[in-house]
């Protein structure tokens, strides 16, 4: 063996064990295994250790732009922001910012990411261009799946069908939707459906980005989505409309994108942000209570850090799980595993890749958290204390240490 990782628990409550890993993948799980002395040897000092967090809608190209604009009083006024920032990206002022990030989320603990990126006359495909450096210099500790998408509209924006198809053409494996920056919503559905079909990628859109009660568009997703037989190759985003609707609308709601298979994925630090702004009491929180969507692929994500749309943020998929069950009031022990899931295991099926877990033959993606489990690392936000990528050592967190005045 290469490497064991030592001491991790695999379940709350579970006796230690050691993982032990070569090739790249996981080849042994035992109490104690021997070494040689070629054999490098992690402690993980009795945390908890799974395949790690997943991230699956985060926009690495528009990230941390807060020296250069302010943060939005509403979606209008972010949209507003990024789009006149952006006519002066370059690669590489993307690849650095976008590195930024990826730094950050490897050391949370993150092995695999969906990013969402603008492509439009403006840009072109200069954001893409610098995501792609950022991602493949750090795919040594994470790996980034690029969703290409028209944030300011496709109708209005001659020339976006086209860049879209150079992004799919350069790399991006999904494709994007934005349908109410569109003058034609509709039209731009009907366009992206075809596209997707064409190209045989799945559809990850940005939906019902206010709190109007109105839930018409998300029928218009569904017709498209059965109508071109795309059934689990479909995500929604944001739709924050399913929490301006009584219970009885959002779970039939629900129903009908479970029978569909499209997914759900709600972006709690966001929306909060920019949902009710005009308010003066009883502001309302405008997360979509993805737990509560039954028979539907769900998942919590980052979406924007240091931007206008957020302007806050430190790549922590946990910290997201830890303010979705505070704005949803879930503390018991099992709706928090569950909120831990929705940044991992529930994310990793929304974005239709295999489950994985540590078990002997699984690819040695490690990360150990200084919890024992997933709803006490959500309660605590348990820091994460080491991280194995194909096998090799991808970080470190050495513990704090606390100096007592008699510890000298």
């Amino acid at each position: 063996m290469e490497l064991i990782v030592r001491n991790v628990i695999l379940a709350p409550g579970a006796a230690p064990v050691d993982l032990g890993v070569a090739d790249g993948r996981i080849v042994e799980i035992a109490p104690r295994l021997a070494t040689k002395a070629e054999t490098k040897t992690l402690d993980g000092a009795g945390g908890y250790a799974f395949p790690g967090f997943v991230e699956s809608h985060v926009h690495l190209d528009k990230a941390c732009l807060l020296d250069r604009t302010q943060a939005g009083g509403d979606p209008k006024a972010a949209i507003a922001a990024v789009k006149e920032a952006k006519a002066d990206f370059t690669r590489d002022d993307v690849a650095a910012r976008a590195g930024r990030v990826l730094d950050m989320m490897i050391a949370q603990g993150t092995t695999l990411l969906r990013t969402q990126v603008e492509v439009d006359p403006v840009v072109g495909l200069t954001g893409l261009e610098g995501v792609m450096e950022a991602a493949s210099a750090r795919a040594w500790g994470i790996e980034t799946e690029i969703c290409v998408f028209p944030q300011d509209g496709l109708t209005n924006l001659p020339g976006t069908e086209t860049l879209l198809r150079e992004g799919l053409a350069a790399g991006a494996t999904v494709l994007g939707a934005c349908p109410y920056t569109d003058d034609d919503p509709m039209a731009q559905l009907d366009i992206l459906f075809d596209m997707a079909v064409e190209h045989d990628v799945d559809l990850d859109m940005h939906l019902d980005f206010d709190l109007d009660p109105d839930l018409s568009t998300l029928h218009a997703v569904i017709e498209r989505t059965e109508a071109a037989s795309w059934q689990g190759r479909v995500v929604v985003g944001h739709v924050n409309r399913l929490s301006a609707v009584a219970r009885e609308a959002r779970e039939g709601m629900t129903d009908r994108l479970a029978a569909a298979g499209i997914g759900l994925t709600a972006l709690p630090s966001t929306d909060l942000f920019l949902m009710g702004q005009g308010a003066e009491h009883l502001v309302p929180r405008g997360v979509a209570p993805v737990h509560a969507a039954k028979g539907c692929r769900c998942s919590l994500s980052t979406n924007n850090v240091l931007n206008p749309f957020t302007p806050f943020g430190d790549g922590s998929a946990l910290r997201i799980a830890h303010l979705y069950a505070h704005v949803a009031r879930i503390g018991d022990a099992e709706g928090l595993a569950r909120c831990f899931s929705l940044v991992s295991e529930d994310a990793r099926a929304l974005m239709n890749r295999p489950a994985l877990r540590i078990e002997p033959g699984a690819p040695a993606d490690i990360v150990v958290l200084d919890a024992e489990g997933p709803a006490d690392a959500v309660r605590r936000l348990a820091p994460a204390r080491l991280g194995v990528k194909a096998g090799r050592q991808s970080f470190c967190r050495p513990s704090v240490r606390l100096l007592s005045p008699c510890s000298a």
